[in-house]
């Protein structure tokens, strides 16, 4: 217990053991839906329940699709060259379930039914109908742990929609509380604002709703105002989630910097410099 809290290298064994758990998880549910679906095999409910979870799907992924309709319209109405700008797709995502809630009441985690098996990775960012749940931090075979944004040790760069001030949003330890980081006291900010991933760190994809300022105080003399927002998402409340597949960073090419520079340009830059001019080669 002690390597495991203080060091790193126990997480590979801790996503061994969760796959050996995964039966035993299995297990202990194995009652309760062989009795669900028996009192539903005489009857029409359980088409009817079937009915629900293909709507339920469908309903994640239209709200995954309208997320960005406040961005894009705050885009245009700042007048953004969106023309000469990069095509924008879809995200690709898959749907997740959740297994169980994290018993200690100072972590903000949950386990859902999708792991490595699925294309699960650690740092993949979750959704849910409303807005960003957070991030998976640990995966196995059937199954990963989500980090949720409530959580006191999570942090990530946002936005505010309404003018594109960027900010750091980190959990409070409470499910309705953010707590908006080093904001200053001059800053446009104002209650009811939404606060939307920007993008930076390639962590998570921008324009995706994250929360709503709440409260903004202005102490007289502090450099910084306090600044609170509560998360958009469910996260007491959802059961099911969407886990993002957002392209790559894009890297800058290392060959784009070595060019082919001509010798006159050479001599012009070791003369701005003040360095001798260089020597001729045969």
């Amino acid at each position: 217990m002690f390597v495991d809290t203080r060091f790193t290298r126990m997480e590979a064994v801790r996503a061994q053991l969760s796959t050996l758990v995964a039966p035993v998880q299995w297990a202990v549910s194995l009652p309760s839906n062989v009795l669900t679906w028996g009192s539903l095999a005489l009857s029409d409910q359980r088409a009817l329940l079937e009915e629900n979870r293909r709507l339920r799907e469908q309903i994640l992924t239209l709200s995954h699709r309208v997320q960005h309709m406040a961005s894009l319209t705050a885009e245009n109405v700042r007048l953004r060259e969106l023309l000469s700008a990069s095509d924008q797709n879809d995200v690709p995502f898959i749907t997740a379930e959740l297994l169980s809630l994290d018993p200690d009441p100072f972590a903000h985690q949950m386990v859902i039914d999708r792991g490595r098996r699925n294309g699960v990775y650690v740092g993949q960012p979750v959704m849910d109908a409303s807005g960003l749940v957070g991030q998976v931090t640990a995966v196995s075979a059937y199954s990963s742990r989500v980090l949720m944004v409530a959580d006191a040790s999570h942090a990530l760069p946002v936005q505010v929609n309404r003018n594109g001030l960027r900010f750091i949003v980190q959990g409070s330890g409470r499910y309705d509380a953010l707590t908006v980081l080093h904001v200053p006291d001059t800053a446009d900010i104002r209650k009811g604002d939404l606060l939307i991933t920007s993008g930076l760190a390639g962590r998570f994809p921008p324009g995706y709703p994250v929360a709503r300022v709440a409260e903004v105080v202005h102490d007289p003399g502090q450099p910084f105002a306090r600044v609170t927002a509560t998360p958009v998402a469910q996260l007491q409340r959802s059961r099911h989630f969407l886990l993002l597949f957002p392209p790559p960073a894009r890297e800058v090419e290392e060959a784009a910097w070595d060019l082919d520079l001509t010798p006159e340009a050479v001599e012009a830059a070791r003369a701005l410099i003040g360095l001798p001019a260089a020597e001729e080669t045969p």
